[in-house]
């Protein structure tokens, strides 16, 4: 079956399946076998990645990676259900029951991701960077002046001078950047989330990265501004975390 084809820019096409490769190599780091290191935050020291991380394209390419310390035996179990994995619609992994009955397993994230189309670039945005954060920081986005250098593009909603919504690159590759979208509580459903994630995107483009989109199906709110934005869901992730124990 031909697959489905989606274009990025004029001229050049990837399938869903090439486009959820370059997510997982936006969301975590690999040692030379491709085994999960670590979380790829671009702040310093960043957490251990998860177990596993399964993705699900819509044009049906599988794709699971299993972090570098797990056993051989381990791994031969999350494979033996991972192969029967079938393209998603909006449902579980199908032997998602079987992963988490593993010791010590817990599901650390699961939903869909979207392939963001060309966007026009708004007005009244600003983008954050060292030299003007402090002007526009309330006390709620005060953590932001830590780690700005790290995360840029960020864009910025301003409203009484003041940021309340802020679009950054909170995983990074050579490829790609996902977004990470803050809005304070009070200006929520305003419209200001979309405003902020199209300024976003022109600028990651403009950098040569194609800005990719992912939330969790518990986050109606991010699914909606997704939708909002005409954004394609090309694919899911699901992962497997381990509880830590007091």
């Amino acid at each position: 079956m031909q697959k489905e084809q989606i274009q990025w820019l004029p001229g050049t096409n990837l399938t869903a399946g090439q486009l959820m490769k370059w997510h997982t190599r936006a969301m975590y780091t690999f040692n030379l076998s491709g085994r999960l290191l670590l979380v790829n935050e671009p702040w310093p020291n960043p957490p251990k990645a998860v177990r596993m991380f399964l993705t699900r394209s819509l044009d049906g390419d599988i794709f699971y990676r299993f972090r570098s310390d797990l056993t051989e035996s381990l791994i031969g179990e999350l494979t033996k259900w991972a192969v029967q994995e079938k393209a998603p619609r909006a449902d579980s992994p199908r032997c998602r029951e079987e992963y988490l009955r593993l010791p010590d397993a817990k599901e650390a994230d699961y939903g869909p991701c979207y392939w963001i189309p060309e966007l026009p670039m708004p007005d009244d945005v600003v983008f954050l960077n060292q030299e003007n954060i402090q002007s526009f920081l309330p006390d709620a986005f005060s953590w932001l002046a830590q780690e700005i250098s790290y995360v840029l593009p960020c864009a910025a909603v301003i409203q009484n001078g003041q940021a309340v919504t802020i679009c950054r690159s909170v995983r990074i590759s050579n490829e790609a950047a996902e977004a990470g979208l803050e809005t304070l509580f009070v200006y929520r459903g305003r419209g200001y989330a979309g405003l902020a994630v199209m300024a976003w995107v022109r600028a990651v483009r403009k950098e040569g990265r194609m800005p990719l989109y992912s939330t969790s199906w518990d986050n109606i709110a991010s699914q909606q501004v997704a939708k909002k934005l005409g954004l394609r869901w090309y694919g899911v992730n699901f992962s497997v975390g381990e509880r830590k124990h007091t």
